[in-house]
């Protein structure tokens, strides 16, 4: 079936010319034509895949998303406004060719850090929002990420509104160190004052939130959602296996295994998202702003 839908593809654009021996063509088959899912094998025009938010409708399959893309799904157009969007780290330890890999990261996703943050509307709740990126070195937490959900904490607190904050993390960068560690104290700290404050906090777990990250502000949240079949945990599987001499079962650090297991609160569609988010707003009392008529 694969095979003769490829090979249809092939045949319009390459006009009825005959393939080469070696399957090429001298016409390029464009490569974001089609996706293919990883987890089902199915076949789907990309613009289709794109229209169902990344989601493969075989089998319901989650792609990963960059963080512009995590925004336009979950923001009201026109209302995100970024904090500290200059910001930068250091080599706190001089990690060997860390600043080459930061500034490659930076360019590849058109950000200065593994996370952004900032102010915006969902459904007309105003909230604080953060969204990681994992293809800016697997959105791995050094000193800027910490920093940054550590303001959009403090922002939040004073000026009364809600934080949700989308994770999907290898956990704490080893090229930082101690620093990175540091992180987890500093930013559950802020979290914890936040809660204080009596505001809410509301995480979203994504593929994959691990590490450090999962040890700390990603588990902490007074709602944890997560997406359907996404890893979440902290140590690998062969680690822990390695280290209580026991088999795990076959959903071990699966969304649907932490739910049932009390550690995710919901698991939601990527295509109700920005829905069930704005209720949970309005149920902790957060004021809708109508937004004026164009």
């Amino acid at each position: 079936m694969l095979e003769d839908l490829f090979k249809v593809v092939r045949a319009r654009f390459n006009d009825g010319e005959e393939e080469k021996s070696d399957g090429s063509s001298d016409i390029n088959i464009p490569k974001d034509l089609l996706f293919k899912c990883p987890r089902c094998g199915t076949v789907a025009y990309m613009e289709d895949f794109e229209k169902n938010r990344k989601v493969c409708a075989a089998c319901n399959y989650h792609a990963r998303l960059t963080w512009q893309e995590r925004l336009q799904y979950t923001a009201d157009p026109g209302t995100f406004v970024e904090f500290d969007a200059g910001m930068t780290g250091k080599n706190p330890i001089e990690f060997p060719d860390y600043e080459k890999k930061v500034k490659a990261a930076q360019q590849q996703c058109g950000t200065n850090e593994a996370i952004v943050t900032g102010e915006c509307l969902i459904h007309g709740y105003r909230c604080v929002i953060g969204i990681m990126d994992s293809n800016f070195m697997m959105a791995s937490m050094g000193s800027v990420v910490g920093e940054k959900i550590t303001r959009a904490f403090e922002y939040a607190t004073e000026k009364k509104l809600p934080v949700v904050l989308f994770t999907a993390s290898g956990g704490a960068r080893m090229q930082e160190g101690i620093v990175s560690l540091m992180q987890m104290a500093k930013t559950s700290g802020a979290a914890a004052r936040h809660s204080q404050a009596g505001q809410l906090y509301v995480t979203v777990l994504a593929d994959p939130t691990t590490g450090g990250v999962t040890a700390s502000f990603a588990s902490l949240g007074d709602i944890i959602i997560a997406e359907p079949k996404v890893l979440i945990g902290f140590a690998g599987r062969r680690v822990i296996q390695g280290t209580i001499k026991q088999q795990l079962p076959d959903d071990f650090q699966t969304a649907e295994f932490m739910q049932e297991n009390g550690f995710v609160d919901m698991i939601v569609e990527r295509t109700m998202m920005r829905r069930t988010l704005a209720r949970i707003m309005k149920l902790h009392n957060y004021p809708k702003e109508e937004r004026p008529k164009s």
